[in-house]
């Protein structure tokens, strides 16, 4: 069976249901971004949510994708940096129970962790201390992490890191593999626009990016956005929410209806959508069956705290995109 890499911040996710956006406005986080915060800054977010309801996970946008797509019955590999912490050792212990071939570089700082307040609409705004994982670094990188695997997938959360990225993605060009990208968040993209397209010209393949991220690349709504970005690789994505998504491979475009309305918590629905459209690439389906698995995955997200599914949610999942198939 094909194999996919992902490569990203490994960070433990702490999921904190807040009551409102006074939280938001008091330390003045826009509402749906990702704000990179030290140690200090991480503290005292974690201090003003301590009474409210929060849920440990693993995490971090590619972690999620690979993860879901090991759920389903993909051969996954993971690269990231974790410290010698409690939080690595959980972290490294969660990708290995799911069956993910995980190729850690430990460093001495502290893992990192992701603080994801989630609002009563569903909305998740990150304070993100990267920790040990702001270190992996292009020297990290070696060609062997790359051998075997036809798809290669990176979150644009490292877009920061110009210098591993491209290393990343010339590894993965030279071993063979298809390189897809998760655009990640609006802010993001506009803080490195000329680098990501410079990235997206040369390297990449597949390109996944929410209504507001495709913007913020391409300066279009969403169909525009779709076609300017599908000029430059194989598989445009764009998610535009409870609308759906759009998918054009060549001159094809689809249209993918959103799968599910209870939504409580909208955290790693763009990374399991993800999982399902690469899951079905993975085994040659069409780019509307690859769609349709990828709202699934995500509809079925949406209806819970955090990004992982149970094992009987999973069961769900296979069931509904058997009917597909």
């Amino acid at each position: 069976m094909k194999r996919i890499l992902g490569m990203g911040n490994a960070l433990v996710d702490m999921l904190v249901q807040i009551p409102n956006d006074d939280l938001l406005n008091e330390i003045n986080f826009p509402k749906g971004s990702m704000q990179l915060v030290d140690v200090a800054q991480s503290d005292a977010v974690m201090l003003k949510t301590q009474n409210m309801p929060v849920q440990q996970l693993s995490g971090g946008s590619a972690g999620n994708t690979v993860h879901g797509i090991a759920a389903l019955g993909g051969q996954t590999g993971f690269i990231g940096k974790v410290g010698p912490d409690e939080l690595g050792k959980f972290f490294h212990n969660d990708l290995k129970n799911a069956g993910i071939s995980a190729t850690f570089i430990e460093s001495k700082n502290p893992t990192g962790k992701a603080i994801a307040m989630i609002t009563p609409d569903s909305e998740r705004t990150f304070a993100t201390h990267l920790g040990a994982a702001v270190e992996l670094s292009a020297e990290d990188l070696k060609p062997d992490m790359f051998a075997g695997y036809e798809i290669f997938h990176i979150e644009g959360y490292l877009v920061q890191n110009h210098d591993l990225l491209r290393q990343a993605m010339q590894l993965a060009k030279n071993a063979g593999a298809k390189i897809s990208i998760d655009m990640a968040s609006f802010n993001v993209v506009e803080e490195n626009f000329d680098f990501l397209w410079e990235m997206v010209k040369k390297y990449v393949d597949i390109v996944f990016a929410n209504e507001d991220e495709a913007k913020a690349f391409t300066g279009k709504e969403p169909l525009d956005a779709l076609k300017k970005i599908a000029e430059e690789v194989d598989y445009a994505i764009v998610k535009i929410g409870e609308k759906g998504a759009l998918i054009q491979s060549g001159e094809e475009i689809v249209e993918i209806e959103a799968v599910g309305t209870n939504v409580i918590d909208t955290t790693g629905a763009g990374d399991l959508f993800a999982s399902g459209f690469l899951f079905g690439l993975l085994n040659d389906w069409s780019i509307e069956k690859s769609g349709k698995a990828g709202a699934i995955m995500a509809g079925k997200i949406i209806s819970k705290i955090g990004g992982r599914l149970s094992l009987e949610e999973i069961v769900d999942v296979k069931n509904h995109i058997n009917t597909l198939i």
